[in-house]
């Protein structure tokens, strides 16, 4: 039985944590690169541009990124439901309580953690090596 919980845990962290880590791809290699010294400031903050707005400034890549993760979370809900023996759709309306519950809880912890990683953590750690993120910052002034 705790086998079971431990490995549904595993599950739940893998479904939330890769489609919210994917989708921080825009600016987690500039800050990778910065912090192991295989690029210079500026040619990081040129990288993290060009992922972020793209080469003509319609900004491509993260949209992208963004559908495949949020394409990646649906299929892993899925995966996720079918190996609990939820297959069909009777059984997904027998058990809809259990599914609306569990998929709300992924959907909200995965946007948390995107949110967090690149708002809070990538954009710190990014503002401490010297990227130019500055104005990433949202402080409210009372």
């Amino acid at each position: 039985m705790e086998d079971e919980i431990e490995e549904s845990r595993r599950s739940l962290l893998t479904v939330i944590g890769l489609p919210a880590l994917l989708a921080t791809m825009c600016c987690l290699p500039s800050v990778v690169l910065v912090l192991f010294g295989l690029a210079s400031v500026s040619a990081a903050a040129s990288l993290s541009d060009t992922l972020y707005w793209g080469l003509d400034g319609w900004g491509w890549f993260r949209p992208t990124l963004l559908c495949i993760s949020f394409l990646l979370l649906v299929g892993g809900i899925v995966i996720y439901f079918r190996n609990r023996g939820i297959c069909t759709l009777d059984d997904a309306l027998r058990q809809r309580r259990k599914v609306i519950n569990t998929t709300l809880l992924i959907l909200t912890t995965s946007i948390t953690l995107y949110l967090f990683l690149n708002y809070v953590v990538l954009t710190e750690i990014g503002i401490l090596l010297g990227l130019p993120w500055e104005s990433s910052r949202v402080w409210v002034s009372g």
